[in-house]
């Protein structure tokens, strides 16, 4: 289920969209600031934002730029009063990903919506998402919080596969053959030497553990207090 935050002031609006999204089954928090909107992302996964630009404490334009400036990928939807093109263009150069203008059609509002999670979901493809670190595949980086590995190639491979596939026992051979492929100089000394780097690079990890199964080869635990839903691959 997606999980969608409303940013607006306007209490008789913020309640509407709310329960237009809940109508269409996602899972809806609501804020009446930016600074209200901040303090739910630390606390909730968000995939979605749809805010109000002019609002107390902080407006829409500072939330925006506040969660670019840290990296959030979050998209955002953003809804005014404001029609004229300055403003949008303010919107959109903040890091806005859409634009609708009041009064809006909550018909549109879902449908924008949708466009706007399913192009997330093509921009995140390839990523995994444990807990609260990020592996991508195509930078061969794993994001920690706030903190960025770059990974040497099979090193990376072979996190990303005990981790796409939690609580899986996978043999020495069968890593060797997927991630080493035909390398006639791979035993099982090397895949025993990159699972203990692995293990020394996150040893303080508290989203996943490396562990050894006894005459089979590995697997990655994952803590319970992570639900399996929180484990994604795109």
């Amino acid at each position: 289920m997606f999980s969608i935050l409303v940013v607006e002031d306007d209490q008789i609006l913020n309640k509407m969209i709310c329960a237009k999204l809940q109508q269409e089954s996602y899972l809806v928090f609501s804020a009446f600031d930016g600074e209200q909107a901040l303090a739910i992302l630390d606390k909730e996964h968000i995939d979605l934002i749809i805010s109000d630009i002019m609002m107390p404490n902080m407006d829409g334009y500072q939330l925006v730029r506040e969660l670019r400036d840290a990296a959030y990928t979050i998209p955002v939807l953003m809804i005014t009063a404001k029609s004229q093109i300055d403003d949008m263009e303010k919107g959109f150069r903040a890091g806005t990903d859409d634009y609708m203008i009041k009064p809006i059609s909550m018909r549109e509002l879902a449908l924008r919506v949708k466009a706007l999670l399913r192009r997330a979901q093509i921009a995140n493809e390839k990523k995994l998402v444990v807990g609260n670190t990020l592996l991508d595949y195509n930078s061969l980086t794993v994001k920690v919080n706030d903190e960025i590995y770059e990974m040497p190639p099979k090193e990376f491979y072979l996190l990303f596969k005990l981790l796409s596939n939690p609580n899986k026992i996978f043999t020495r051979q069968e890593l060797m053959d997927e991630i080493w492929g035909m390398d006639t100089n791979v035993d099982d000394r090397t895949i025993d030497s990159h699972i203990k780097k692995l293990r020394r690079k996150f040893e303080h990890s508290a989203d996943f553990e490396i562990i050894t199964i006894r005459g089979l080869g590995y697997k990655a635990k994952i803590p319970e207090r992570i639900d399996r839903s929180n484990v994604k691959k795109n």
